[in-house]
């Protein structure tokens, strides 16, 4: 979704000279008329001997948005032997259409129409690999399990296999506010014209076509708040065994999506690789966190494997490679660490290593029965204000800070200082034996590491909704009072903590404003019977053996001017005059232009989470999102406002979106939806 650093913050392609067609814009033909608009890099004698091709296809302007990147991304593969095609979805970028929703079953479909075009074409053999992060990770797999005979392999990067357990939407059954962030993103998106550079004077209509008929998806997102029909759809999970082709899975701890890298190489049954960094949502040669690589490196290795039939011994490496975090400042932005690997998934070399949660201490070694009092917790909502971000970027703004902010609000259980290393991979669980004082609540639980000096890093955490107890497609309310066990599982992580350290579980009733705290305010009580579960990894030796992940490299991308640089805050503001809190997020990517098009492009956005007096009444989150474009008379603007807020039945959507030509206002919307609560 973000674009790549400057470029000389990182290393260009040194390998293959750039005998590289471009082709800035071809028309895709789909069987009901539509054209989809492709932008395509092709070694130069591609057409006398055909290559395999790469597919990205995603909603994200291939023309001036991910202009650079694509560039830099797909002219690398060009460079490397490979026909590389990247391609806008129907209703998003110069395509025809409207885009509705993510990943329909037209998307689907249209999918499968271009990887049959791509075969078809002269410079192709008629292998085609896909790759994409985020929506064209997701798009990768969903169209692999529909088993296109000419899609040979995928690398899928920051993509969930599940849309309703490991998306931007829900998490253990508490609705996100990425929700609310990433539908105004879309709506923003949603609200863009195509250029007229490319579609000629049909743009205008295509355009407000759009901004008719692209609808409001946070509304649909909100009447599904339990694991449906509708969650269902597209989520490979529900038959991995679909899934034919070789699949090459990559995420970062710091990244919403990386558990999925986990179930995937457990659960298919094809030749599969998997590789997690430290890394925020982005692909892992713009780093961010710790070190990064030379990821684009690494997938050509695959497509030479599984497109080239070179035996150059990818599908012979350990299936898991991931990257051991050591202890670190909550407030740095490096990931020391190194390199670990596992030939399969789940490894066998893995035990458990168990913790009983006793009173305000993690018991090494006990069987969680020990006898002390019951301890309650009523969070404040500042608890979560210091979270970072559901789905980091990885910029120095959305990372956690030090979770003593936090901890002051929940109820902490800590180890005594370490006696020993220890090192874990994989799912941390925590066992809990609770009750409450509500019939609707959550329950957020967070594993830090305590330095020598006190500060606490957050590791990893996880929240459950406790009416989703059982599972996610029936949820039932708790009987107050009575006494339940739980699990909360947390996000998977590889982490050393080192002798001297503690290690810290953290429980608090809401997590604001990561995720949307419950109708009323909760009491929980914690019951003697908890447990914590660490995925322990022994050492070993072979992990010094592993083959080096380089540094990064990229082919050039095109020539721009920056006009007004990027600005990013992150700002936690407590107006102890009005006891108003207040989470105020900037994140504009600024404005510059593109040279050779001689266009130019901006984006702001801005996010705001606010209460007052701890009253869950006055919970409001909003999202503001602009984007211009401008070359000679042309100037296009498009301005989207977004508004959640609720009651204890009901949420209240406002939103609004503005689109101008210049100076003047040509199109207006405004949605005011309500939507119940569905033991939310």
């Amino acid at each position: 979704m973000k674009g790549l650093p400057p470029l000389e913050e990182r290393g260009m392609d040194d390998g293959q000279a750039a005998n590289v067609t471009v082709i800035e814009n071809s028309w895709i033909p789909m069987s009901d008329g539509c054209r989809l608009a492709a932008k395509l890099w092709l070694p130069v004698d591609a057409a006398e001997h055909p290559v395999p091709a790469i597919l990205e296809y995603i909603p994200y302007r291939k023309r001036d948005f991910k202009a650079v990147r694509d560039s830099e991304v797909h002219g690398f593969f060009a460079r490397h032997g490979y026909a590389a095609v990247r391609v806008d979805l129907r209703g998003s970028g110069d395509s025809d259409g409207v885009l509705q929703d993510e990943y329909l079953q037209q998307e689907l479909d249209d999918g499968i129409e271009v990887i049959r075009w791509i075969a078809a074409q002269p410079w192709c053999n008629g292998r085609v690999g896909m790759i994409g992060i985020s929506w064209g990770g997701f798009n990768g797999l969903q169209i692999a399990a529909l088993q296109p005979p000419e899609l040979h392999a995928v690398i899928t990067v920051c993509s969930s296999d599940d849309r309703y357990t490991d998306d931007v939407h829900y998490m253990g059954g508490c609705l996100l506010t990425d929700n609310l962030s990433w539908a105004s993103v879309m709506l923003s998106y949603n609200a863009c014209p195509p250029d007229p550079a490319i579609v000629g004077e049909r743009w205008r209509e295509l355009w407000f076509k759009r901004l008719e008929e692209s609808g409001l998806w946070l509304k649909t997102w909100l009447e599904h708040q339990r694991r449906d029909a509708f969650w269902r759809h597209a989520s490979v999970c529900e038959d991995f065994a679909a899934i034919r082709c070789p699949v090459f899975a990559v995420s970062g701890w710091a990244d919403g999506y990386c558990n999925t890298v986990f179930r995937l190489i457990q659960h298919l049954d094809v030749p599969r690789k998997g590789l997690v960094g430290p890394w925020g949502h982005k692909y892992p040669h713009m780093g961010g966190p710790g070190p990064s690589i030379d990821f684009l490196g690494e997938c050509v290795r695959w497509w030479d494997r599984w497109l080239k039939d070179i035996d150059n011994g990818v599908d012979a490496e350990p299936m898991l490679r991931a990257w051991m975090q050591d202890t670190v400042s909550p407030i740095s932005d490096d990931r020391p660490g190194r390199w670990v690997a596992e030939e399969q998934w789940p490894s066998r070399r893995l035990h458990t290593r168990a913790f009983a949660l006793a009173a305000g201490r993690l018991e090494p070694g006990a069987d969680g029965a020990d006898s002390h009092a019951p301890r309650e917790i009523r969070s404040p909502l500042s608890v979560g204000m210091f979270a970072g971000k559901w789905c980091s970027y990885s910029e120095s703004t959305d990372l956690p800070s030090d979770q003593r902010l936090e901890d002051g609000g929940s109820l902490c259980f800590d180890t005594p200082p370490l006696e020993e290393d220890i090192e874990i991979l994989g799912q941390p669980v925590v066992e809990l034996e609770l009750s409450t004082d509500q019939p609707q609540a959550m329950v957020a639980v967070r594993l830090s590491d305590i330095g020598s000096d006190g500060t606490v890093t957050l590791i990893t955490y996880g929240l459950l909704n406790l009416s989703h107890r059982g599972g996610h497609t029936r949820p039932e309310p708790i009987r107050p009072s009575e006494r339940y066990r739980v699990s909360v599982r947390l996000n998977h992580v590889a982490q050393r903590f080192p002798v001297g350290n503690r290690i810290r579980v953290a429980i608090s009733s809401s997590y604001w404003p990561l995720a949307w705290p419950s109708p009323a305010p909760v009491t929980l009580t914690i019951h003697p019977g908890g447990r914590l579960l660490l995925p322990e990894r022994p050492s070993r030796e072979a992990d010094t053996d592993l083959h080096d992940l380089g540094v990064p490299r990229a082919a050039p991308g095109p020539a721009t001017t920056l006009l007004v640089p990027a600005h990013r805050e992150w700002t936690v503001l407590f107006n102890l005059a009005t006891n108003e809190a207040t989470l105020q997020v900037i994140d504009n990517d600024g404005m510059w232009r593109l040279d050779e098009l001689g266009l130019t492009i901006g984006y702001d956005v801005s996010e705001r989470y606010t209460y007052v007096n701890d009253d869950y009444a006055t919970l409001r989150g909003e999202v503001i999102n602009s984007r211009s474009f401008e070359r000679g008379d042309w100037h296009v603007i498009a301005t989207t406002r977004t508004k959640l807020t609720s009651t204890p039945t009901h949420f209240h959507l406002d939103a609004t979106v503005d689109a101008y030509e210049g100076d003047v206002r040509v199109f207006s919307r405004t949605w005011n939806e309500t939507v119940r609560r569905d033991n939310i």
